[in-house]
């Protein structure tokens, strides 16, 4: 009989799906990414994919796109809520692993598995008690660990729909969050770069100016995040922020707005350890989903 010690993981993205299995960042057996389509098709190859692996599977975290219903005494724990993403509004995700599946499975956000994900496998992260990780894409969101706890509350937090300062004589974009107009996800995610500019934002040169209106909006949900929450780094992923030339114009421009409030060496020096990229890059997701697996596995033993 095959031993079951294999970790499985899926982030589930509202652009792209990806499925490991594996022991962590070094020891990944195997891995697929796919489109999202429709829920039947796109959970259907996820379950398939890790079918392949039943006999040593040993737990499966789950980290879809939300919002999501987290709360385990509701009828509706692990579905996604009102996202805006036709045809997944009320799929519930969990039940369809649980259906298939009699093993430990973890459940959370995607942006707090790759916040999760940061903070496990990073070593440079493990002796850190907090830590915020952005995921600026398609859309945005914010994964929140304080005490070494993934943050939940209510529901759980939804820091790309928090309102920023917008000067609508420089930027008259009115924003293109179907909830809330120009938060900052309806004003800095990438498709309302593309909408706003008339092209996708992965055309768009270095030198164009839509990076430094991007880099403006970014800075300032940064800045409230170390208001609010003071966390001992935050991590910025996603698509938009593979353009590495932000990195300088948000940490310049943190430091304008907070103006020597913070007083932490770490606000007043270069920021180039405190605001950074994702260690993990592309891979933070699925290998904090493969985290939460880990966690899920030792919790019911």
């Amino acid at each position: 009989m095959a031993t079951r010690n294999l970790l499985g993981g899926m982030e589930g993205g509202g652009t792209k799906f990806v499925c490991a299995v594996g022991h962590g960042p070094e020891d990944l057996l195997d891995e697929i990414r796919f489109p999202t389509t429709s829920p039947d098709e796109t959970l259907g190859r996820a379950l398939d994919f890790f079918e392949k692996h039943r006999p040593r599977l040993a737990a499966i975290g789950l980290a879809p796109f939300g919002p999501l219903d987290l709360n385990p005494a509701s009828p509706s724990f692990g579905a996604i809520t009102a996202t805006p993403k036709p045809g997944w509004a009320g799929t519930n995700v969990l039940a369809a692993f649980r259906a298939r599946f009699d093993l430990p499975l973890a459940f959370d956000l995607d942006v707090n598995a790759a916040a999760f994900g940061e903070y496990t496998w990073v070593p440079e992260n493990r002796g850190l008690d907090s830590l915020v990780y952005y995921t600026i894409g398609t859309g945005i969101g914010a994964g929140i660990i304080l005490g070494g706890q993934i943050v939940h509350g209510l529901t759980h937090p939804e820091a790309g729909h928090i309102s920023l300062p917008h000067d609508r004589a420089r930027d008259p974009f009115p924003g293109s969050c179907p909830f809330h107009g120009d938060c900052f996800e309806g004003l800095a995610n990438g498709p309302a770069i593309g909408a706003r500019w008339g092209q996708p934002a992965d055309r768009l040169p270095d030198e164009h100016p839509a990076w430094e209106l991007e880099a403006e909006y970014i800075a300032h949900a940064v800045a409230n995040t170390i208001l609010m929450l003071s966390p001992q780094r935050i991590v910025l992923g996603g698509g938009v922020m593979k353009r590495l030339h932000l990195f300088p114009l948000i940490r310049r421009r943190v430091r304008e707005i907070l103006n020597g409030y913070v007083a932490s060496p770490v606000i007043a020096g270069d920021m180039e350890e405190y605001i950074v990229p994702p260690a993990l890059g592309g891979r933070a997701g699925v290998l904090g989903a493969l985290a939460l697996g880990r966690r899920a596995l030792e919790e019911a033993r």
